[in-house]
């Protein structure tokens, strides 16, 4: 499965520079935040692939007019292709607006979605805005990290944790691409793709189970 992961700054090879068959091949798009909700639905105009967000720190405005055509995932867990995929946005408190948490209320948060995870059998891709603590985050407070996410890799254990906020140009010994007992962390800043091995066996007995306990046809919860 071939993913284009987005984040904090609208692409300008993607949008500017835009060409359809840029996005050949391209399985599913998803973005880590703070993105003009416009940029999104373009993109999603010209694809078939899903187009996932969580919420960045300045993606209030997705509120009044959020990205049209595409699937926000916070707090969610979204299945795609037998493919496991949580969502949980926003960033660490630091002017007391929406869409920023304490490492409390992010705990919160991952408490709810516990059980949406234990009822997929698991988790294999973390998406959020906000990087894990000491893992590619920040020293200033607006770009710390949340220890929680730690917390979700060592337990779930899930194999990609896409996250953005951390632009790369604020530190050119920051890494794109890092590792955490066993999770391969991306950095989704502007544009990135990435290519993951397919699980015939996990989709077929995903699709199975979707069409069990979902019959409507909507598959994350």
């Amino acid at each position: 499965m071939k993913i284009l992961l987005l984040a904090d700054v609208e692409s300008k090879y993607l949008w500017d520079y835009f060409e359809r068959d840029k996005l050949d091949g391209i399985d599913l798009i998803i973005s880590c935040g703070d993105l003009k909700a416009e940029y999104l639905s373009f993109l999603a105009t010209f694809t078939t692939a899903p187009v996932l967000y969580v919420h960045g720190n300045h993606d209030v405005h997705y509120d009044q007019v959020p990205p049209d055509g595409c699937v926000c995932i916070d707090d969610r867990v979204f299945v795609h292709q037998g493919i496991r995929i949580a969502g949980l946005g926003g960033s660490m408190n630091y002017s007391m607006k929406k869409y920023q948490y304490t490492e409390k209320q992010m705990y919160k948060r991952l408490s709810k979605l516990k059980w949406r995870i234990l009822v997929r059998g698991g988790l294999d891709i973390l998406v959020t805005h906000a990087p894990a603590q000491d893992l590619g985050d920040g020293e200033d407070r607006p770009h710390k990290g949340f220890r929680c996410f730690r917390w979700i890799m060592k337990h779930y254990k899930p194999d990609y944790f896409f996250h953005g906020h951390v632009h790369l140009n604020y530190n050119r010994n920051q890494p794109r691409v890092s590792h955490y007992l066993g999770t391969t962390i991306v950095n989704a800043y502007d544009r990135y793709i990435i290519e993951i091995p397919d699980s015939p066996k996990k989709r077929v007995f995903w699709q199975k189970m979707n069409r069990f306990l979902y019959p409507s046809g909507i598959y994350f919860d």
